[in-house]
């Protein structure tokens, strides 16, 4: 099935950057899980972790949650194929534990959209994700 480019290049950055990293940070579960298909893929590729569904995504983001005090997502570079439903985005992940200590971490993510088959906003929602961390998995 071929994609037909339905989101500008604006609202895909927008999406990736503020509206699932947003969540994320706020530690918003449901909100940050609603970027997500019901069947999404996660994987971490410099861990060779796999995440198959909201379920099992949703697990990861409870023990990523519960992890760290502070998480903040920072200095986006962002590439977008808007003719395929493509964004990668290189960033900075700044993560604060109930200790004190900081991780900083320099990812990059590929994200392939599709739009949402849902009527109330049709709008995108990833369907595969891949994490390049700099380094230790800390979405296990």
């Amino acid at each position: 099935m071929q994609y037909e480019p339905t989101f500008g290049r604006d609202e895909l950055i927008e999406f990736a950057t503020k509206t699932y990293f947003g969540n994320v940070d706020a530690k918003n579960m449901d909100a940050a899980l609603d970027c997500f298909h019901d069947e999404a893929l996660f994987c971490v590729q410099t861990d060779f972790t796999r995440h198959s569904g909201k379920g099992e995504i949703r697990r990861m983001f409870e023990d990523f949650f519960a992890a760290y005090e502070t998480i903040i997502h920072r200095d986006f570079v962002c590439t977008v194929d808007e003719a395929n439903g493509r964004i990668s985005a290189c960033f900075v992940a700044e993560l604060h534990d109930s200790d004190g200590q900081v991780t900083l971490l320099n990812n990059t993510n590929f994200w392939r959209l599709r739009p949402s088959s849902e009527e109330s906003g049709a709008g995108p929602k990833f369907q595969e994700v891949y994490v390049y961390m700099s380094g230790a998995n800390v979405l296990t």
